[in-house]
């Protein structure tokens, strides 16, 4: 994983969802979970070393956990709480979680009514840091990898240039 610091974030829904859309793997397995995890808690570590993070990937069709940590000391709590919230908005509406972020404008508001959510509003997060994991000649996605504890345009992109590194290592295989 790179000490590079990140790329900035897009913030226009067409290239957020561009990004996500040429992120396809040719495989996913426990392994490559456990890699990505490491790399992700590595330059999160490097790149923000005061910052503590979780890091979550889960599969979709189980929900197995295939790889969690924190980044280091003073995680709370709630972070798991986001991590839950981020994944299932990937989840339901097969996009990004920044991606949802920037549709309704940041409005929480505009999410629960459009979606008709009510009391199940606070299940789901649009906040940057749940992106999904797809793989070539799959239709649905695979897993939800998640980053929940820096800035959220950071916890975007740090899951986006780790998937970007893997998705290039593959190409090597």
């Amino acid at each position: 994983m790179s000490a590079t610091p990140l790329r900035e974030a897009p913030k226009d829904l067409a290239s957020i969802q561009a990004q996500t859309d040429a992120l396809i793997l040719s495989h996913f397995t426990a392994d490559d979970a456990f890699s990505i995890g490491t790399d992700l808690r590595q330059r999160i570590r490097t790149l923000y070393p005061a910052v503590p993070a979780v890091i979550n990937i889960a599969s979709t069709n189980s929900d197995n956990l295939l790889f969690h940590c924190t980044t280091g000391q003073g995680v709370q709590p709630d972070n798991d709480v986001w991590v839950s919230r981020k994944r299932a908005t990937v989840k339901r509406w097969g996009v990004s979680s920044w991606y949802m972020h920037h549709k309704m404008g940041g409005r929480e508001d505009n999410f629960r009514e459009k979606y008709m959510l009510g009391d199940r509003a606070g299940e789901y997060a649009i906040h940057g840091g749940g992106v999904p994991v797809q793989v070539r000649g799959v239709e649905s996605i695979v897993a939800v990898v998640v980053v929940s504890g820096l800035k959220q345009h950071e916890d975007h992109q740090v899951v986006v240039e780790a998937l970007e590194e893997l998705m290039q290592s593959q190409r090597k295989e």
